[in-house]
């Protein structure tokens, strides 16, 4: 039997533009053009550049509204964590998931491994590289031809009172007029990753950091290093830290057992992830305040590569009680005993509250959020909970008042901030394939209804004759 030969990428690209075409891709827009002066007035600005962002893009242009634009902060290929501060080996999700290819076959994540490697070289695969994934989002981009402007940073989002526009200031002090602001900004875009004051307060900035940072690692050769928390990205972590030469890596965690539990696994099987928001809010503050309750355990074969370097320790019930600084070392108390760091790293998560959002200031305090809206069933009183926006089923941020409408009208969260509203849809890669048409719908059915009266005005007065026929016929001669 001869080996299967890989069909090679321009194949596998002919074959996308045909599956596009007998799909209706293209076509013109139905939205209405907006004008303000001389400046071009876009009808969506997606912010972030990752799988997020470039895939609600072209969900976006699927509907046949082009007049759109993704901004990132980051050089080109280099958008969403992959190559900046994520630091495991492979994802985490299983590799059959299709998040972001919207049913195309050839875009799929799995024919493009194909293409490359051929079938075989799929089935003997067994989860995905980080860096090949971040490889297909750059194919994915290119192929599809999304509009993205990189090194991009926005500022702030200024409401333009009365016209329905919010006029996006960037770091390099241009600006950008949009109708509509998707915030496509990942895990940590809904808040900030939290530092525990204990650190904050009391260590210099070159002494900690957290897992969410960029870490010079090769710098720390031969160091001591010191992590807070147990979850995933700890473990990531501390076999980066170890593999670049640190000369001791151990993981503190206020649990007396290793997370074991990924309730992802579960809401995956038996369709949370799709149908989450169907449920009441009731029922959502409780699986979210046990969704919580949960670190997110690293993978197996995580686990096994950190606890087999030499250098590695773990210290279970073992939360840190004081740190100090001590001659330029970190020392850290414990219920067990003291311990001295050169450096110390936080896996300690992140607060989702559009306050914390700086991009967000002229418009947060009119956002609604989980507390003005869903009292706490009993015995569940989350403060964590309470400060995440409470979304539209379009993942639309709503006001917290009527006098706040105009705002925040037009602004979506597609980031990690919608995990009590909508579940995992937009914050974890096995959520995406449900979250973005609710989103794309969200968007497109307000950019619609925004325009209902010169819509439906145009609709009555049509009078394009398409049928020509006569009744009765003239005679042929």
């Amino acid at each position: 039997m001869t080996q299967e030969t890989p069909i090679g990428l321009p194949a596998l690209e002919a074959e996308l533009a045909r599956q596009l075409a007998l799909t209706g891709h293209g076509g013109p827009d139905w939205t209405q053009p907006r004008a303000h002066g001389q400046s071009h007035v876009f009808d969506v600005v997606i912010v972030g550049g990752g799988q997020s962002g470039l895939a609600a893009a072209f969900g976006l242009l699927r509907e046949r509204v082009s007049n759109i634009l993704v901004i990132d902060e980051n050089p080109p290929g280099h958008e969403g964590p992959w190559v900046t501060y994520a630091r495991m080996v492979t994802l985490r999700t299983p590799k059959e998931l299709n998040p972001i290819d919207f049913g195309l076959p050839a875009l799929s994540y799995r024919a493009w491994w194909e293409a490359q490697h051929g079938a075989a070289g799929w089935e003997a695969l067994d989860k995905i590289a980080r860096g090949d994934w971040m490889d297909y989002l750059r194919w994915y981009r290119r192929v599809l031809d999304l509009p993205v402007r990189n090194d991009a940073r926005l500022e702030r989002i200024e409401p333009l009172a009365g016209e329905g526009l919010h006029r996006l200031h960037l770091k390099d002090g241009t600006s950008l007029l949009t109708r509509k602001v998707v915030l496509a900004t990942g895990i940590q875009g809904g808040g900030e990753w939290h530092v525990p004051p204990m650190i904050g307060d009391k260590l210099h900035r070159h002494l900690y950091a957290h897992t969410s940072e960029a870490i010079d690692y090769a710098a720390l050769a031969g160091k001591r290093i010191g992590i807070l928390g147990g979850g995933a990205s700890a473990f990531d972590n501390a076999n980066w830290a170890l593999g670049l030469g640190a000369s001791a890596v151990e993981v503190f965690m206020r649990r007396r057992q290793l997370p074991r539990i990924n309730p992802i696994r579960f809401m995956e099987k038996v369709g949370f992830t799709a149908r989450y928001p169907a449920t009441d809010d009731a029922t959502k503050y409780r699986v979210m305040a046990s969704f919580l309750s949960h670190n997110q355990p690293p993978t197996n074969d995580t686990f096994q590569r950190a606890a087999a370097w030499p250098g590695f320790a773990l210290h279970l019930a073992s939360p840190w009680i004081d740190v100090a600084e001590e001659d330029g070392k970190v020392r850290v108390t414990t219920p067990g005993g003291e311990h001295s760091f050169d450096f110390v790293v936080l896996s300690t998560g992140l607060v989702s509250d559009p306050a914390l959002r700086p991009e967000l200031r002229d418009v947060a305090d009119g956002i609604a959020l989980w507390r003005d809206r869903v009292p706490p069933p009993a015995g569940c009183a989350n403060a964590l909970i309470d400060a995440h926006p409470y979304l539209g089923p379009g993942f639309e941020l709503l006001p917290r008042t009527p006098q706040d409408t105009a705002r925040v009208h037009g602004l979506f969260a597609f980031n990690y901030s919608a995990l009590l509203s909508l579940g995992l849809s937009a914050s974890a890669l096995s959520g995406l394939r449900h979250a973005l048409p609710r989103l794309v719908t969200g968007i497109a059915d307000q950019l619609f209804l925004d325009d209902r009266d010169t819509l439906v005005g145009a609709l009555l007065a049509y009078d394009e004759a398409e049928f020509l026929g006569e009744w009765p016929r003239e005679a042929v001669e």
